[in-house]
This record gives C-alpha cells, structure tokens and sequence, in this order.
C-alpha cells in the first residue's frame, strides 16, 4: 500500500534541470563550426536538442503524475514491443545504417533508437519480477536466472547493431538491481566472471573492438587511427587547464575532436569550463546518483524500490562509462552522457525514467 503523496524530490528535481541546461548549451557550442559547415546552420543541433529538452521535460512531468504503480500492467507488452523493435532495427530497409551501425528506425523525419527504449522496459520488467518473487532471489534458476535470460536476449540483439557499450550497459543495470534485490554474493561473482568472458570474447570476434583496446593501452601508437579519439579528446581537457578556455572558445571543435557534441563532449565542457566546469558535471551526477539511492532505500514498496534503483544505475553506469572513455580511463565505446550529450531517443527515455524516479519520491518514508 503507498505511502501519503508528498511533493518531488526537489533536489533531484535541480539537479536534472542544471543536468539538462548545460547540455543544452553545451550542444550548441561544441557543434556550432561542424554544423555551419555541415549544414550552413550554426543552430542545426541545437535547435534539435532544445526541442527534444522540452518534449523530455514534458514527457517527465507526465511520468512523475502518472502512478507508477500502474507500470505493472504493461510490463510483458511493453518489453515484448521492445524487443521486437531490437530485431526490425536489424532488418534492411527498416533499420538505418549509420557508419556500419543498425540503431535507429526512422519514425517519420525522426531517427528512434530502440535500444533506448528497452533499457527502460527492462528496468520495470526486472523491477516487477524481482519484487513479486523476492523470496527466490536466493535461489539462481528461479531468482535470478530468468532475468539475465532476458537480459541477455536484448544484450545479444544490441550487440549484432554493433553496440558492445550498449550492451554492458544493459547488463550493469540488471546485476545492479539483481544485488539490491539480495541475491547471493556467489551468484553474482559467478554472473560477473562470466559476464567478462562474453565481454572478452566479442572483443576477440570483431577486429575494430580489439584494436580499441589496443588503443586504449597505448594511444600514440596508432594517433592517426585508434589512438585519435582518445588523443584528441585528452588534448582538449588537458588545455582547459583550471578555469577552461572560456564558453564558446574551443579549439578541438574544428574538426579536430570527432563526436565533439555526442559521445566526446565531456571533452568540450572540459576544455571550455576547465577542470571547475567539469567537476562540477561530476559532482552533479554524483548528486543525482545520491538523491536517486536514497530514494530506493527510503521507499517502503519493494517495487519502487527497485525501480528507483535501475533508474539510478541507468543514468550512474552510463555516466561513469562516458566520463571513463573521455578521460582515457576505458577503450573508447558509443555510449552518450545522460542529459548532457546531443540524441533525442536517448535523452526522451532518460527523462522519462527522471519523472518515475520522481514520482516514486513522493510516497518514500522518509526524506
């Protein structure tokens, strides 16, 4: 039974709109010379962004009213039409092709990712199965197994787009929330060896992902090749010193940095607002996965509970991996910065999982 409604985790709430409002910015500056010369509109992206911002926006305001209880009714349709979606996106014709990639289908004049999507059916399929069962979270074949089946279903059918980052993802929020549930510690190393072999293994199937990792060992051996995104992305933190080069005063954006507005743009806040600007991005994330746990841990409907804790492993694990890659800190692998990065699929369903997060706040115990 829920608690008394009370208002939204205010602090969250803030830290997702300052989240959004730098990415916002952030777009339009790091984009502005490759759209002009791209597009002879030095506002292609932003505009694109700040209209997804305000669907996103809506889209979270209409989450964080609807009961989210009402979720449980949805879960095997939404999550079948998800990952059907996975398998068109694969089909020719109806998936598009970008850089050898199968991702998105267009909807209209929009490209959709369904990957996108997925992860958060997969959250509230999780979160349901894991709460409705938790007395045999102990036991592997029945607690936990039939979870990573699915996971590992969606996992595999993102990883033929090709999309390894994704992938990982997908499995970092599931064993997340599988431990939040209480499974055994035992089960979960077994899950997390097993998981690096099948990591190991499509590395060693596609030669790129190999090379990527020889890249991330020794950039300068390949700093045309490999080593470029890693070099140049560390080129542009590395001269925004303290304080950063100033808003709008880039140099790596022209046309030296590849993906300066999507994957690598964690470079750009670091160039242009230093290593202030750029802590600042972390410790908001930090924020936000703070205030996101303390949610789960204060929410007395066990459903909730795990739900807050999949939302807040989505939007910690991609940031984490993000910021690692930018950094030099893990091989380079597609994954945006939530809220922040250009991509409207992306920043849609993460601010759709914001409103539920939100929503969840208002029945939590405490504060």
């Amino acid at each position: 039974m829920q608690q008394k409604k009370k208002s939204p985790d205010f602090v969250l709430f803030l830290t997702v709109i300052s989240l959004l409002s730098i990415g916002v910015v952030m777009v339009f500056s790091a984009s502005e010379y490759s759209t002009l010369v791209n597009y002879n509109d030095s506002f292609y992206y932003f505009k694109r962004q700040l209209a997804w911002a305000l669907l996103g926006l809506i889209a979270m305001r209409l989450t964080m009213r609807y009961n989210y209880w009402q979720l449980k009714r949805y879960v095997l349709p939404i999550l079948t039409i998800a990952l059907v979606l996975l398998i068109l996106v694969l089909i020719p014709g109806i998936g598009k092709e970008v850089n050898g990639a199968r991702r998105w289908i267009n909807v209209g004049p929009l490209p959709f990712a369904p990957a996108e999507l997925v992860k958060l059916c997969l959250i509230i399929f999780t979160a349901y199965g894991l709460a409705r069962q938790k007395h045999k979270v102990k036991t592997f074949s029945k607690g936990v197994l039939p979870y990573l089946l699915v996971m590992s279903s969606a996992a595999l059918l993102i990883l033929i787009q090709p999309d390894l980052g994704t992938a990982v993802s997908l499995a970092g929020i599931v064993i997340v929330m599988i431990f939040a549930a209480g499974a055994r510690l035992t089960h979960l190393g077994s899950i997390a060896v097993s998981g690096l072999a099948a990591v190991g293994f499509a590395i060693a199937m596609k030669p790129y992902r190999l090379q990527r990792l020889m890249a991330f060992l020794d950039p300068w051996a390949d700093p045309q090749g490999d080593g470029f995104h890693i070099i140049q992305g560390l080129y542009a933190i590395g001269s925004g010193g303290l304080f950063g080069l100033g808003l709008g005063q880039s140099k790596q954006k022209f046309l030296y940095l590849p993906e300066n507005h999507t994957d690598f743009i964690f470079a750009i806040i670091g160039e242009e607002l230093g290593f202030i600007g750029a802590s600042l991005v972390i410790l908001l994330f930090a924020l936000f996965i703070w205030r996101g746990l303390k949610i789960a841990i204060t929410s007395t409907d066990p459903f909730a509970s795990l739900l807050a804790t999949g939302i807040t492993a989505w939007v910690g694990i991609q940031s984490i991996i993000n910021i690692g890659v930018v950094t030099g800190s893990l091989p380079v692998t597609g994954i945006p910065l939530p809220f922040i990065s250009f991509g409207g699929t992306s920043l849609l369903f993460t601010m759709i999982g914001v409103g539920i997060l939100l929503n969840i706040s208002q029945f939590t115990a405490a504060r």
